[in-house]
């Protein structure tokens, strides 16, 4: 039995390709091709398909609509599978698709999409409830996790993270410790495990402040 599938980006050439790639595949049924967000989710109400294959942008927000239809789908549709399309390799937009479990969720680099093969076996294993991540995204998660355990950061407490979290805020101590219930020496002895931590600790002391908040920004990119 062929797998039914709704296929959903706002670009017409890039919809259409999809559809004759996947139709080129005897064991697809593109049942649907949509345009939008709104769009996409009564098609899915109304073939109640095995698959959506969407681009992560579309009407109306083009921002990221591609993961909203996953998420929709987990409470409205569980047994649907997704593959979102992307040209764009932020492991934060499959780090959301996968937010709500990894079964029948693909995230996939738009590059892809001229191997029909491949986009066919993304479409049949997420229809048996699998995954599939593009490897650029697994490469680029890596390089992030390898930067956040070589940081400098990486050794300070949770409580010292936050307190630096303030201090990139632009807060004193007096207001730190406000804002955190604490005493402004509780504050001073963090800031200064802090500073130590970092390698800051012979910097003047505004000086090590603003470094400090390039490290604390740098890490969060």
């Amino acid at each position: 039995m062929a797998t039914r599938v709704v296929v959903a980006d706002d670009s017409y050439l890039i919809r259409e390709a999809l559809v004759q790639l996947l139709a080129e595949d005897g064991e697809v049924d593109v049942v649907a091709a949509c345009g939008d967000y709104d769009a996409t989710l009564a098609a899915v109400e109304a073939e109640r398909p095995d698959v959506v294959v969407t681009d992560i942008r579309m009407p109306p927000s083009q921002t990221d609509e591609g993961i909203r239809v996953a998420q929709a789908l987990h409470e409205l549709s569980p047994e649907t599978g997704v593959v979102v399309l992307s040209q764009y390799s932020d492991p934060q937009y499959a780090l959301l698709l996968l937010e709500h479990g990894s079964a029948g969720r693909a995230y996939l680099l738009k590059e892809r999409i001229h191997d029909r093969a491949e986009l066919a076996s993304a479409v049949a294993e997420v229809a048996q409830g699998g995954s599939v991540i593009d490897p650029k995204i697994i490469d680029v998660l890596v390089a992030a996790r390898t930067r956040a355990e070589e940081s400098p950061l990486a050794e300070l407490t949770p409580r010292e993270r936050e307190i630096l979290a303030e201090i990139a805020a632009g807060k004193s101590n007096a207001a730190i410790a406000e804002s955190l219930v604490l005493t402004k020496r509780a504050v001073e002895k963090h800031i200064n495990s802090i500073f130590l931590k970092l390698g800051l600790s012979q910097s003047q002391d505004a000086s090590k402040r603003v470094k400090a908040t390039l490290m604390f920004l740098a890490d969060r990119e």
